[in-house]
């Protein structure tokens, strides 16, 4: 007799539908599985065998075949457990299962025939909703990532015996998606920055429009402080949003089996050994942080201690908001939309052009600098020096701006460049291709010859000149300006100068 599962599987952020169909006849006892199956899936067979006899059931003596349709896309993981065994036990009239398609069934089997939580459980959710399949039968333990999707019906167990005992009787209510969306903020905020308002005001700048921003500074003077607030100042994640990261964090295993969607923006601070792998990704083409920093910040605290070879695996990502990454196994491509921030020392010594004595030669510092080639220093938006802070600015009592204030800000720019390019699918100023800035970054003719003499005088590159004009767009877009004022370029200008030199 044959039957037919519906299950499915992950290919980079997005799942794909597989049909497990369950061949059993009589013959030579064996239990093959076909259908460019790895390792991982070949192994299921021992799982299901032992979970199908520990759950109380007959495995069947003779010939079983298992294929996993279609049969020419590479399948991986231990997702399949549950479909096979279920087809195995419905081929053998121990269950009764007629409407096996309008489910889907995924889950890992321990030799005792417990479900285990798997990987990936969103993108598959939302791929079969897709193929209008909106009933799933999956583990305990990834209900709520489940049913994190609108017209998702989640039915979870603890075992095999539970799964069979629901297919028989339908004596369960679906665990249906409830609009429970809240952002619980971190205790983070800018009201603990001391001084550094010229600072404070490049990062408002960078967060209104997704900029790239380098703090340069000492030690001490606040660069990690100000970039682990940043998540403080930004917009809370769209329903749409949410559901692109929550999507990379599942096909790794990262989830909160507690929670459904990640409700708050990514903040990913690698160490500066990290490889170029993890950065970008593709060990077993799974994402890297650029991927996993999607709709959020990166922050690379003294990026110069990063390797070259990391940093130039940037420039993509930068760019293209997007990581493509190709291996012998295929080819996948990732979301990398974040917002980059970096820190860095001014020279080897760190005080360079600061209150205590730099005791680095001219050599030494332009040799350090430099290990920041020209392509990425062109990709970054803002350049922002951080001073460090005086005895009476600490002892000051001033009441500093609190983060709920600039996020006010930072939102109502974003909520202008929503309109703006809501049909262009892209949600930023910094996302604007030649075209768009041709459009929304008309200069008057005083802003033209402004932008003239310093373009000529400077011999900056064509993307330092673009970048120069989609800062000046979110800065006029913070005062609610329609067009681009000559204040607008010239504070624009000032976050091009690299340690406060010349503009680049």
């Amino acid at each position: 007799m044959a039957v037919k599962i519906i299950t499915a599987a992950v290919r980079g952020i997005d799942g794909f539908m597989i049909s497990v169909e369950i061949d059993i006849e009589r013959g030579l006892p064996c239990f093959n599985i076909v259908g460019l199956a790895e390792a991982s899936v070949r192994e299921s067979k021992e799982r299901v065998r032992a979970a199908i006899i520990n759950s109380g059931f007959e495995f069947p003596v003779a010939r079983i075949i298992v294929n996993l349709a279609p049969a020419d896309v590479r399948k991986d993981g231990s997702q399949f457990d549950l479909p096979i065994a279920i087809g195995i036990l419905t081929a053998t009239n121990q269950i009764v299962f007629t409407d096996t398609e309008e489910f889907v069934i995924m889950g890992e089997l321990s030799l005792f025939g417990e479900l285990k939580g798997i990987k990936g459980v969103l993108p598959i959710t939302i791929e079969a909703i897709k193929n209008n399949i909106n009933s799933f039968l999956l583990p305990y333990e990834n209900a709520n990532e489940c049913s994190a999707v609108k017209g998702s019906k989640a039915y979870y167990f603890n075992d095999l015996k539970q799964v069979a005992g629901y297919i028989s009787y339908r004596d369960l209510v679906p665990y249906e998606y409830s609009e429970n969306y809240d952002c619980i903020r971190s205790n983070l905020d800018f009201e603990d920055v001391i001084g550094q308002e010229s600072c404070k005001r490049a990062v408002e700048v960078a967060a209104a429009g997704n900029h790239n921003i380098l703090m340069v500074g000492a030690p001490g003077s606040g660069k990690t402080m100000i970039a682990e607030r940043i998540p403080s100042i930004l917009p809370e994640l769209t329903y749409e949003e949410s559901l692109e990261v929550t999507k990379i964090y599942s096909i790794l295993g990262k989830l909160d089996c507690s929670n459904g969607l990640i409700k708050n923006r990514p903040f990913r601070n690698p160490h500066h050994n990290t490889t170029v792998t993890s950065i970008i990704g593709g060990g077993n083409l799974m994402p890297g942080e650029v991927s996993l920093s999607h709709n959020g910040v990166l922050f690379l605290d003294e990026v110069l201690e990063f390797k070259s070879k990391v940093l130039e695996a940037l420039r993509q990502p930068l760019e293209e908001k997007k990581i493509r990454i190709s291996r012998l196994s295929g080819n996948v491509e990732y979301p990398a939309n974040f917002m980059a921030v970096f820190s860095t020392n001014p020279c080897p010594c760190g005080f360079y052009k600061s209150s205590r004595p730099c005791t680095c030669s001219d050599y030494e510092r332009k040799r350090y600098i430099n290990k920041l080639s020209g392509p990425i220093i062109d990709r970054i938006d803002l350049f922002t020096f951080v001073n460090p802070i005086s005895y009476n600015e600490i002892q000051s009592k001033t009441k500093n701006e609190n983060s709920s204030c600039i996020r006010n800000r930072v939102e109502m720019a974003r909520k202008i460049q929503k309109e703006r390019f809501k049909n262009y699918g892209i949600h930023c100023n910094s996302e604007m291709n030649t075209r768009l800035i041709k459009k929304y970054c008309k200069l008057s003719r005083g802003c033209s010859d402004i932008m003239a003499t310093i373009y000529n005088k400077f011999n900056l590159s064509t993307r330092a000149y673009s970048r120069i004009l989609k800062v000046s767009r979110t800065i006029a877009d913070l005062e609610g300006s329609k067009n681009i004022e000559k204040k607008h370029i010239v504070e624009s200008l000032q976050y091009r100068r690299f340690l406060n030199e010349e503009i680049i």
